[in-house]
């Protein structure tokens, strides 16, 4: 069970297979160096930032999926673990950010759903919406991808959202978190806040 949550009222959680670039997009809102590798499964517990006297904080959840020398029972305990947390605390996460790799994830979606599985991102992103947390997918390393707008066509499909994506602005934020290139994301997050008339907020996030 995860441990060690700062006392803060309110919370923007990151969520997201193994080695999609939460830790890269982390270190650009927070300017913190979390730790990354190039093997999924190197963060195991969650990575909190906040700031002093502020009441807020940014954590970033354990990666949850398929992780090179982890067996299966691991793996499921920190899905049951990542679940658990965000119902606990689903009363201050203002946001989820839902981390995904722009090039990759319809491909993972459809060979789980070919055989028989929920897909993990699809499962996540209905229980983060299920717990009433605003939900934003940020769709990573979008500077890798060539048929932009297919691919996240195809993904609001998988995900239950009819298309074209540009109505979702405010869930869907393509986005390449090692360029730097984050606001969409920063608009989308932005508008969630306001909704909740925390504009007290902003500033962590734009």
């Amino acid at each position: 069970m995860f441990e060690g949550r700062p006392d803060r009222d309110s919370e923007i959680v990151f969520v997201g297979r193994s080695n999609v670039g939460k830790s890269t997009l982390m270190r650009a809102f927070t300017g913190h160096d979390f730790t990354t590798g190039q093997k999924p499964g190197v963060t195991r517990s969650p990575n909190h930032y906040d700031w002093a006297g502020q009441d807020f904080v940014f954590t970033d959840l354990p990666g949850f999926g398929f992780m090179e020398g982890v067996d299966e029972d691991a793996r499921e305990t920190i899905k049951t673990d990542i679940v658990r947390y965000i119902e606990d605390h689903s009363e201050e996460i203002r946001a989820g950010v839902l981390v995904v790799d722009g090039k990759a994830a319809v491909d993972i979606i459809d060979r789980h759903e070919s055989r028989g599985e929920i897909p993990h991102d699809v499962e996540m992103f209905g229980f983060l919406r299920e717990v009433g947390i605003p939900t934003v997918v940020a769709v990573n390393k979008m500077d890798k991808v060539d048929d932009r707008d297919e691919r996240l066509d195809a993904l609001c499909d998988r995900l239950g959202l009819p298309g074209p994506w540009q109505q979702w602005r405010d869930t869907i934020a393509p986005i390449s978190a090692k360029r730097d290139q984050l606001d969409p994301l920063r608009e989308a997050l932005a508008e969630h806040l306001r909704e909740q008339n925390r504009d007290d907020l902003l500033g962590f996030v734009v």
